[in-house]
């Protein structure tokens, strides 16, 4: 134990060390040292590379000699100045060198003034690019001039002659010119044509740029009618006032008539150039101001508050020895062949068969052989039963996905499944889902893992002991060692009031209730249906944050709000799953009937995309407890041992919860298969030290708070005196009428009001006539129709 708290120590340590790197590293501080240290920096190049230039000579005796004080160099920044220069430019890039000074001072510029980093990346590399260019063009065009190249433009001219000569070096100098001017400039062939001379005289005729073809020819036009057919304006001394009208073609023709011949020579105007103006070009900003928030401060951290919280360690739990399943080779071949010698007193053969050795129950798959129906060993469950003396022999037939048919035997010897052993299984301990819940193992010893925020909803029964509320427990429990108390809520109702009450030494770390309650374990009747109500306002409450943020799930809405792109000004905040854990609801439906029903409907029916799941368990799984609806929206459904094969079917569609043999033997449908597990078994001392470690840690300043519910009983239609009222009361008015929507919570968001004051100010809307009565959960009907109403309603009243 010891050793685990020390290691946990060092866990911590070492996370809160890298926190304060990393949040050293994003300061506005250190990036304004930092930009200034490279802005000087750069300076402090450019000079030492500048004096290198007059100075190197005197300084190369003197290089190298750190140790020695009295040593003296030309340069203006000394010894390290002489160094840093002959190393950049002697022994690097010669003169090019000179772009290192420039791209630090810049750099440190951008950091300075907050600018986007990726123009001072496309800035180093195209610097660093042209410097290595530069160094091997200098030493190619000056060979004999070393200092100016550089050692490395040197080398890379004398190391490339030997492959590609000199005429090479050149042709590749030119052609990386080229294409850094082409790609620079975007120069396309189109360009370039239209940068050719406009007229080219060919054969002392003078043609224009459209008449060359692609191939390089000239090409002359030739008319598709003959000359006498041509539409022309004909110039002569009189103009016919009949043959005055408008050519149809662009070139005009001018025709001279001599006695022996009729010339045509052809006028064409010159070309007309269009100016086209530069269209305005708006700045756009390169990062959003919820990515800048991100980068200054990192994602919000629901947990920060909690920081130092630890989850309990598994040490907590009981260790039950080994609980590797022990195989009895004597039973196995025993059951066998009873099963054989049953199955061949009907005529049925079998082909093949085989075991599969779980921790309570025993599944022997068998292959009939060609020609047995299937029917036929199903009614035979009885008989086989009978011929093993064992109790709840289940056959499967056929398995889903095996072309074979199942045999479910109790073993005499079971092995008991701790949750120690669950969780501390990889498939738990790395699962990435939302809410992972650890129920047990298969018959093929594999720990069961299914995600809450999946199913949506978990519906629960069996006969009284036979593992309903070990059940709950190890629900719970796995939630408790998976996720933070910022991450899930839970609202627990336990009418038999002993079940659930070692949770409420963690109210203020993972329990949620209504305001004005005291205990956080609901279990008075009154108390369940405001919760319920409760729950029913805080879904919608959701509902609209999910509506504001154009998000469709809570995990959306979460992941938007983490990364800042939702202003909690704007009313929104992170929102944890709430989980509904009811031990008893046949008692609940006896005693409360449809005002409990209705709204655990509602919330079967809408709450999942808002975060709120619900568990019910009941021991009577009738038709008037579970009833159509509530059915519909829970899919997944357990179902621990019951009295009767009806209760089976009530439960899970399906018989075989009736061959159970208790003690945490269950079955589980997920809606395509129904499953056989043994529930992990955790004691009420194991509870009672999870809570304990949990609860001894610091905690919320309260449990987490629902929406404030007011009852029928508080809807008061007394009159209220003028002065008595609320100084936000037309405001009030106004957001009511503006919605047209009565309701607390709505108030509560837009007014930043707590939920007390929200609902007096409702009972004083209502005495004024401005909403309706009471209505359950719904919100109240708003009687004034528009605002010019509500500003006569309000003059009247003061008698104006």
């Amino acid at each position: 134990m010891a050793k685990k708290k020390k290691t946990t120590t060092k866990t911590a340590s070492k996370t809160k060390k890298k926190n304060g790197i990393v949040s050293f590293f994003k300061s506005k501080q250190t990036h304004l040292v930092f930009g200034i240290f490279l802005a000087l920096f750069g300076i402090f190049l450019l000079v030492s590379f500048l004096s290198f230039f007059n100075t190197w000579k005197a300084d190369q005796s003197q290089l190298h000699l750190f140790s020695d004080r009295l040593a003296e160099t030309k340069n203006l920044l000394g010894k390290i100045g002489a160094n840093i220069s002959h190393f950049f430019i002697y022994k690097g890039f010669g003169i090019s060198a000179f772009i290192i000074p420039f791209l630090m001072f810049f750099s440190g510029l951008y950091i300075l003034f907050n600018i986007s980093f990726k123009a001072m990346r496309t800035a180093w590399f195209w610097g660093v690019v042209f410097m290595i260019w530069l160094s091997v063009a200098v030493g190619f065009f000056f060979p004999k001039k070393a200092l100016l190249s550089g050692v490395i433009g040197f080398e890379l001219n004398d190391y490339l002659i030997d492959f590609i000569g000199k005429i090479g070096i050149f042709l590749i100098l030119l052609f990386t010119a080229l294409a850094y001017v082409i790609s620079k400039f975007k120069v396309t062939p189109e360009s370039l044509k239209a940068n050719l001379p406009k007229r080219i005289t060919k054969n002392s005729k003078s043609v224009g740029i459209d008449d060359i073809t692609d191939e390089g020819y000239i090409a002359e036009t030739i008319p598709e009618k003959p000359l006498s057919e041509l539409e022309l304006k004909v110039t002569t001394k009189k103009a016919d006032p009949v043959q005055k009208q408008e050519p149809k073609i662009v070139v005009k023709e001018e025709v001279k008539v001599t006695p022996n011949k009729l010339e045509v020579t052809p006028t064409v105007h010159e070309e007309v150039k269009i100016e086209v103006e530069k269209t305005f070009e708006e700045d756009h900003l390169v990062e959003s101001l919820s990515n800048k928030l991100v980068d200054d401060f990192g994602e919000f951290d629901p947990t920060l508050e909690l920081s130092e919280f630890k989850f309990p360690s598994l040490d907590l739990l009981k260790d039950y020895g080994n609980e590797n399943i022990t195989i009895d080779q004597e039973e196995l071949e025993a059951n066998k062949d009873k099963i054989v010698e049953t199955l061949n007193n009907y005529k049925i053969g079998i082909a093949n068969i085989k075991a599969t050795i779980g921790p309570t129950v025993t599944l022997y798959e068998i292959v009939p052989e060609a020609g047995v129906r299937i029917s036929k060993i199903k009614n035979l469950e009885d008989d086989i039963a009978l011929s093993l003396a064992a109790l709840g022999i289940r056959i499967v037939a056929p398995i889903p996905g095996k072309g074979t048919i199942g045999i479910e035997v109790p073993n005499k010897n079971s092995t008991i499944v701790s949750m120690k052993s669950v969780l501390s299984t990889q498939k738990f301990q790395t699962s990435k889902m939302e809410l992972p819940l650890a129920l047990g193992k298969t018959i093929s010893n594999e720990t069961f893992v299914i995600d809450l925020a999946k199913m949506p909803h978990l519906l629960m029964a069996g006969a009284t002991g036979q593992g309903k509320s070990v059940g709950l427990n190890a629900v719970l429990t796995s939630l408790l060692y998976k996720k933070h108390p910022a991450e899930v809520k839970f609202v627990l109702v336990d009418p038999k009031k002993v079940e659930l009450t070692l949770f409420n030494k963690i109210e203020r770390h993972y329990l949620a209730k209504l305001p004005d309650s005291e205990d956080a374990i609901i279990t008075d009747t009154t108390k369940v249906i405001h919760t319920l109500n409760s729950l029913c306002i805080e879904m919608d409450n959701r509902y609209d944050m999910l509506k504001d943020a154009y998000v469709r799930n809570i995990k959306e809405y979460n992941v938007k709000f983490k990364t800042r792109k939702l202003n909690p000004e704007n009313g929104h905040a992170f929102l944890p799953y709430i989980v509904l854990v009811i031990d008893e609801f046949a008692d609940l439906i006896m005693t409360a009937g449809k005002e409990v029903e209705t709204p655990i409907a509602r919330l079967a029916q809408l709450a999942r995309a808002v975060g709120i799941h619900l568990i019910v368990a009941t021991q009577r799984p009738s038709v008037n407890v579970i009833t159509g609806i509530i059915k519909a929206n829970f899919p997944v459904r357990v179902a621990f041992r019951v009295t009767s094969k009806i209760d089976s079917r009530t439960i899970l569609d399906a018989q075989g919860a009736d061959q159970l043999i208790g003690k945490g033997d269950m079955l589980i449908s997920t809606g395509n298969e129904v499953t056989r597990l043994q529930c992990a078994f955790v004691d009420t001392p194991e509870v009672d030290r999870i809570t304990d470690f949990i609860g001894s840690q610091r905690a919320y300043a309260s449990a987490h708070l629902l929406p404030e519910y007011i009852g029928e009983e508080s809807g008061t239609g007394i009159d209220i005196d003028m002065s008595d009222r609320d100084e936000l009361f037309e405001d009030a008015c106004h957001v009511i009428v503006n919605a047209q929507q009565g309701s607390a919570s709505l108030l509560q968001r837009k007014l930043k009001l707590g939920y007390n004051r929200a609902g007096r100010i409702i009972d004083q809307l209502e005495a004024a006539g401005i909403v309706g009565k009471f209505e359950g959960s719904k919100a109240r009907q708003v009687l004034v129709a528009d605002i010019l109403a509500l500003e006569q309603l309000l003059k009247d009243e003061k008698g104006l």
